[in-house]
C-alpha cells in the first residue's frame, strides 16, 4: 500500500459546500492573518486604495525576496510542507555543484532526502559501511591518517519518516589525509551513485516513487556513464527493473554489502534527488527533462522485450496456421470464420481498448463482471488485468501502452498509469476515506503526464462499509474526521476493510464520456496522418 504523509492532511473547507468529482475546484485565499490592516474609521475609498497599493507592491517585489524556483502552488500542497526546495534541485545545480577535489559536500536542506557529493580518490569499504575519500593535499595542521571530514547519511528518499528510516543502513563518508595508499581491486573511470533499496521496496508505488524515478532524476545527466552501488541489494529487484537500469547505466550494478572488493571512483553521489509524487519537475532538471521524458525512457526500456514477445507469438500463430492448413478435416466454414477473426485482429480501426486493473482482497470491485459486460455493451474491447509481484513488467507495459482507458480502484497498482500513453484516459475509483490520497498520489501526477484523469469518488452506498455501519456514522458521512484519528485507524477502516459495489448507472456516464473522448482522439489522429 502507499504509505501516506500522515501528518499533512488538507484543511477542511470552512463553508458548507459539497463537491462532485466532475466539478471544478475553487480556491479561496484567506488573508485574515495578515499583519497589515486598514482602520475602519478611514474612508472606504482610501482603504480600498491602500489595499490595492499593498497588493501591487507584493506582486512587484515578491520576486526579489523569493528564490527563483519558488512556486506559489507550494502554498497549497498538502503532502509536503515547505522545508526547503533543494529536494528537487538537480545535482549539478545544487549547493554541491562546485565541489573541489578531495572534499565532501552534503546538502541536507531537503525535506525528503539528503544528498552528498564526493570528488577525488573515492573508495568503497563495505566492511565498515564506509566510503573513503583519500586526500594527498599537504597540511601542517593535519597528521597523516587523520580524518579531514566525516559525514553520515542514510541514502533513502523518505527522510521525514522516522520509523522507516530506522531500518535503513547508514553510511560513513570519511575524508582522510594520506601519503600512500594501496591499489584498487576494481578501478572505475566513471562516477558512482549510491542508494538504498530498503524501506518500502516491494511495493510498486514505492519502487517507482522512492527509487526508480529519483534514480532517473539523479543520474540521467551522466548519459549512462555511471555505476549504481546499491545498499540492501535484492536480486529480484534487479531482475524486475533490469530493463530500466540498462537505459540509465552501461554498467552492472554493485551489491555494496555483498561485494567486499575495493571499488574506486573519481566521483560519488550518495543519496537520490526526488521532486514530488511520481513526477519529474522539468524546471529543476538540466535540459528541462519531464515525467514525459521518463515515460519515453520506459518505452525504450520495454519495447525490445515486447518485440521479442510479439515475434514469439507470431511464430506460434504461423505454426498453428500451417497445421490447420495441412489438416484435411478443416472445413471451409471454419477457415472463413478464422479468416474473419484474423482480419478483425489486424484491422487498425478496432474498438477502443479498456483495461481494468483488478484487485483481490480489500478494495475490490465486487460487481466487476457486470462492469465488464457494461463496458463491452458501450463499445470497448475489455481486458481484465490482475498483476502481482511475479508479473513481468514488460507484459504489463505492453497491455497498458496499447490501451485507451484504464480503470482501477485506489491502491499501489495505480502506479501503472505511467504505462499509459499521454492522452489516454485514467479512471480511478476512489473509495471512502481516500479522496486526498487518491488525488495527491495518482490524480495530480497523472495530469502531469498528460492523461485525461477522472476521479470517481464513490457514494456511501457503493461501499461495503455501508452494510457494517449506521448510515449516520462518521465513517460513512465524515471520513475526514476518521482520518484525523491516525494512519493505523484509517488504514484498518478504509484500506483493509472496504470493497466497492459500483453504481453502474452512475459509473456508466463516465464510461460513455471516456468512449466518446477516445473516438474523437482517434478521428483527430487519423486526420493528421500523412496521405
Amino acid at each position: 500500500m502507499v504509505h501516506y504523509h500522515r501528518s499533512h492532511q488538507p484543511r477542511k473547507p470552512n463553508a458548507d459546500s459539497t463537491r462532485d468529482e466532475d466539478s471544478h475546484t475553487i480556491i479561496t485565499l484567506d488573508c485574515s492573518t495578515s499583519s497589515y490592516y486598514i482602520k475602519r474609521t478611514r474612508p472606504k475609498l482610501l482603504s480600498f486604495l491602500l489595499l490595492i497599493t499593498f497588493l501591487s507592491c507584493c506582486y512587484v517585489f515578491a520576486p526579489l525576496f523569493l528564490p527563483t524556483s519558488f512556486s506559489f502552488s507550494h502554498l497549497y500542497s498538502p503532502a509536503i510542507p515547505s522545508h526547503g526546495n533543494s529536494d528537487g534541485v538537480d545535482v549539478n545545480d545544487s549547493t554541491c555543484s562546485s565541489v573541489s577535489a578531495g572534499t565532501i559536500c552534503c546538502d541536507r536542506s531537503g525535506f525528503r532526502s539528503d544528498v552528498c557529493v564526493m570528488k577525488g580518490d573515492v573508495r568503497t569499504h563495505s566492511a565498515s559501511s564506509s566510503i573513503l575519500l583519500y586526500n594527498r593535499r599537504s597540511s601542517d595542521n593535519v597528521s597523516v591518517g587523520e580524518e579531514l571530514q566525516h559525514e553520515k547519511i542514510k541514502p533513502y528518499t523518505r527522510k521525514w519518516e522516522t520509523s522507516v528510516m530506522k531500518t535503513i543502513d547508514e553510511l560513513s563518508l570519511i575524508s582522510k589525509k594520506v601519503n600512500d595508499v594501496g591499489g584498487c581491486d576494481v578501478q572505475h573511470d566513471v562516477p558512482a551513485v549510491f542508494f538504498s533499496n530498503g524501506g518500502y521496496t516491494g511495493n510498486v508505488y514505492h519502487e517507482f516513487n522512492d527509487g526508480i524515478i529519483p534514480l532517473y532524476i539523479t543520474s540521467q545527466h551522466f548519459k549512462k556513464k555511471v555505476v549504481f552501488v546499491i545498499l540492501e541489494y535484492h536480486s529480484w529487484w534487479i531482475m524486475k527493473y533490469g530493463d530500466i537500469l540498462s537505459r540509465l547505466s552501461d554498467f552492472p550494478p554493485i551489491d555494496f554489502r555483498g561485494d567486499n572488493r575495493t571499488h574506486c571512483f573519481p566521483e560519488a553521489i550518495v543519496g537520490l534527488r526526488i521532486h514530488d509524487e511520481l513526477t519529474v519537475d522539468s524546471a529543476l532538471m538540466k535540459g528541462n527533462k519531464s515525467i514525459v521524458d521518463f515515460r519515453n525512457l520506459l518505452d525504450q526500456a520495454y519495447w525490445p522485450r515486447i518485440r521479442g514477445l510479439i515475434q514469439k507469438e507470431e511464430r506460434k500463430a504461423q505454426e498453428k496456421s500451417r497445421e490447420q492448413q495441412i489438416s484435411s478435416s478443416q472445413s471451409s466454414d471454419t477457415s472463413e470464420q478464422q479468416y474473419i477473426e484474423q482480419q478483425v485482429q489486424e484491422n487498425p480501426m478496432k474498438k477502443p481498448k479498456l483495461v481494468i486493473l483488478s484487485r483481490s482482497g480489500s478494495r475490490a470491485i465486487t460487481n466487476e463482471n457486470l462492469l465488464v459486460k457494461m463496458a463491452k455493451e458501450i463499445g470497448f474491447m475489455v481486458k481484465v488485468l490482475k498483476p502481482d509481484s511475479t508479473t513481468e513488467m514488460a507484459k504489463i507495459y505492453r497491455t497498458l501502452n496499447a490501451s485507451d482507458v484504464m480503470i482501477g480502484v485506489h491502491g499501489a497498482a495505480m502506479t501503472h498509469f505511467m504505462f499509459l500513453r499521454p492522452g489516454s484516459v485514467f479512471i480511478q475509483v476512489v473509495p471512502l476515506g481516500t479522496t486526498w490520497a487518491a488525488e495527491t498520489y495518482y490524480g495530480e501526477p497523472a495530469r502531469k503526464l498528460g492523461l485525461k484523469y477522472v476521479g470517481y469518488e464513490i457514494h456511501p452506498r457503493e461501499s461495503t462499509l455501508y452494510e457494517k455501519y449506521d448510515k449516520n456514522d462518521p465513517i460513512l458521512r465524515d471520513p475526514t474526521s476518521i482520518n484525523k484519528k491516525g494512519w493505523e485507524y484509517t488504514k484498518k477502516i478504509y484500506l483493509d476493510s472496504q470493497n466497492v459495489i459500483l453504481d453502474l448507472g452512475r459509473f456508466k456516464k463516465r464510461l460513455h464520456r471516456a468512449y466518446e473522448y477516445t473516438l474523437s482522439r482517434s478521428k483527430l489522429n487519423l486526420q493528421h496522418q500523412p496521405l
